[in-house]
């Protein structure tokens, strides 16, 4: 019997599907099917000031009118607070992680201010234990932020991490990848008002569903790198990645919310079908 296909698509209701969503949901549905697999759906919401309800409604009715289909009950990551704070929890006893005190405009000052070369990506220490302590009770905002190296000496080291990449990296890099989790510093897996951040909720969702393969856009390549470290120091399992082409507007742009991309809502109104909408992206 050969191994279970389990993958999946996982938007984040700050926002209508476009053009490059129902490109992805429909690779990855595409696999599934030809793996005699399961697609699963996933509500990534714990941007709770972005996450609406109307828009998590309008996801179900894109991607219902593009023909996919899923099993209940669908994971949404604000449900399930308490497993990524147990993760949370793992790292910080095993010192992996620091509270980290500075702002965003702050970070990248110290970014901007370091000799050239010298930090591509932000990497710091814990505070001395009495500073912390001080703006703990001054109820001063911070982040968790994962050591590198804390996490390096725990490890021996990042050489022998590797993931299978079956798509392609934005450098064309495919088959086995040495994984290179500098690239992105030490990297926000919580804040004070948050309790988990991007990384660190994907990597236990994939392995608490049982994910064998991320199908995704090729912008999310170097995440890979930070997600196999993680899954390494949790102990999770480590799916088969593809990386695909992402899709781009007439002026050469790739398809993004924050550019106001056209919408699936938009174009069905318009009178596309998804079967034109399938042919136009060459599936």
């Amino acid at each position: 019997m050969s191994p279970p296909f389990i993958t999946r698509f996982a938007p984040s209701p700050t926002g209508l599907l476009h053009r490059g969503h129902a490109y992805s949901a429909l690779l990855a549905h595409q696999a599934a099917g030809a793996a005699r697999g399961t697609f699963l759906l996933r509500i990534e919401d714990i941007d709770l000031t972005r996450s609406r309800p109307e828009f998590e409604a309008a996801i179900f009715e894109d991607l219902a009118w593009l023909g996919l289909s899923w099993p209940e009950p669908v994971r949404r990551q604000s449900e399930h607070l308490a497993d990524y704070g147990a993760a949370l929890e793992r790292l910080q006893a095993d010192g992996l992680i620091y509270r980290c005190f500075r702002t965003r405009k702050e970070v990248a000052q110290a970014m901007a201010s370091a000799p050239h070369g010298a930090m591509d990506t932000f990497r710091s220490a814990p505070l001395p234990a009495h500073e912390e302590a001080e703006r703990l009770a001054r109820e001063e905002p911070f982040a968790w932020r994962l050591s590198l190296d804390a996490a390096a000496a725990l490890l021996g080291g990042f050489e022998h991490l590797a993931f299978q990449e079956e798509g392609q990296g934005p450098g064309g890099e495919t088959g086995l990848i040495a994984a290179r989790p500098e690239l992105g510093g030490d990297v926000v897996l919580a804040r004070k008002d948050v309790g988990v951040a991007y990384h660190l909720a994907v990597v236990v969702d994939d392995a608490l569903q049982g994910v064998t393969h991320v199908i995704r856009g090729g912008d999310l390549f170097e995440a890979a790198h930070v997600q196999r470290l993680l899954q390494a120091l949790l102990g999770l399992p480590t799916p088969i990645y593809r990386h695909h082409r992402l899709l781009a507007g007439p002026d050469g742009k790739r398809y993004a919310k924050r550019d106001r991309a056209e919408t699936l809502q938009a174009l069905r109104g318009a009178g596309l079908t998804p079967e034109r909408l399938r042919q136009e992206m060459g599936l």
